[in-house]
């Protein structure tokens, strides 16, 4: 069966939707996009050239395109502080959800969604796309077959120091390195772990030189309830870029292995295949290559091929709003954290979260 598309928000990552994650599922025959919204009626063009829609499918106003297009679900891919308003016209319209991460500029609105959307009986996948690149997804297949974990690490680092790069809004984020990119890295080290989190610990700053107004660089750690650790390390302002977007470095530390993931190459180092106090050590290429996971979809393409498996009557997404809300409460808890200099306990900012929504 088809599933009928709205498409919400035709900017930056909207865009990309319409070039990159919608199109497959349209060949796939998942997916008919019958109308696209965004309120700067210019960026309407990248749904006529990209999308195929019509001048007349094209709107600027969510109401009049729902009112006028029968649509089975609805894509919300415009900035997180408008989320809310969106789903909620969406809900009015009786349709399925999948939205652009985060849920919510805030946790309490992200827990309202979420309650929106259990009262009304709908579905919503949140796409934390990154969790589903094709390296991670390997990197996590690998990490699942080598026995319990012991601790996690992720690093992120790069040089985008100057404006420029990103759009103007993520230099005047107050959280910026958290809520833009962390967001991804810590929702990753969080589905590697079997139990919640139970607290995060966090230091946030920016550096001198880097022209952002929030922080853009931070360590976070993090302390799981069946005893895993782990530590995030970020930064969009350092002297060069070691791991950039895309080519981050993830480490887990197993019962008999560790696994790495390095620069999109995956590799195991076997415990037995190393003599005990070898002080020289081991590097890059010197441990077991794990081949590279392979489908015809990565990435937001993936996630929409899952959403529209799950509203026909398929098993829930991995990243349904319910289980994003744990995700999200690691970040806010983060934040708070860096704010306090204390350490958060996650599931009671988010029990506080669900009694003020």
């Amino acid at each position: 069966m088809t599933q009928r598309l709205v498409h919400v928000g035709l900017g930056g990552q909207g865009s990309t939707w319409a070039t990159d994650a919608i199109p497959p599922n349209v060949d796939d025959g998942r997916i008919e996009v019958v109308a696209a919204v965004d309120t700067d009626p210019e960026r309407l063009e990248r749904a006529e050239t990209h999308l195929g829609l019509d001048p007349e499918r094209c709107y600027t106003d969510l109401e009049t395109a729902l009112g006028e297009r029968p649509a089975d679900v609805c894509s919300v891919v415009t900035p997180p502080s408008t989320h809310e308003p969106v789903v909620e016209t969406a809900l009015d319209h009786d349709l399925h959800i999948i939205s652009e991460k985060p849920i919510a500029d805030t946790l309490e609105g992200s827990v309202r969604i979420a309650e929106k959307i259990d009262d009304a009986g709908k579905k919503m996948g949140v796409t934390m796309s990154h969790r589903f690149d094709r390296d991670k997804a390997t990197f996590r297949r690998a990490v699942a077959e080598a026995g319990a974990v012991d601790y996690l690490t992720a690093r992120y680092t790069g040089n985008v120091r100057e404006r420029g790069f990103y759009a103007d809004y993520v230099y005047e984020m107050a959280d910026m390195l958290l809520l833009d990119g962390a967001i991804h890295h810590l929702d990753i080290l969080a589905s590697l772990a079997d139990a919640p989190c139970e607290r995060v610990y966090a230091e946030t700053w920016t550096p001198e030189g880097a022209d952002y107004d929030g922080d853009c660089a931070g360590l976070v750690t993090l302390h799981f309830a069946d005893g895993t650790r782990a530590q995030y390390e970020g930064s969009y302002a350092n002297a060069t870029t070691l791991n950039g977007w895309g080519h981050e470095q993830f480490r887990a530390e197993c019962d008999d292995q560790t696994v790495v993931l390095d620069r999109r190459e995956v590799e195991r180092f076997h415990a037995d295949d190393y003599r005990v106090g070898n002080f020289e050590g081991v590097g890059r290429g010197d441990g077991e290559a794990v081949p590279l996971a392979d489908r015809p979809h990565w990435k937001n393409a993936w996630l929409i091929e899952q959403f529209v498996d799950w509203v026909e009557g398929g098993e829930p997404m991995a990243t349904n709003v319910d289980s994003v809300l744990e995700s999200m409460a690691i970040v806010f808890a983060a934040i708070e954290s860096s704010e306090t200099g204390e350490a958060v306990d996650v599931q009671a900012l988010l029990d506080e979260a669900r009694a003020n929504a």
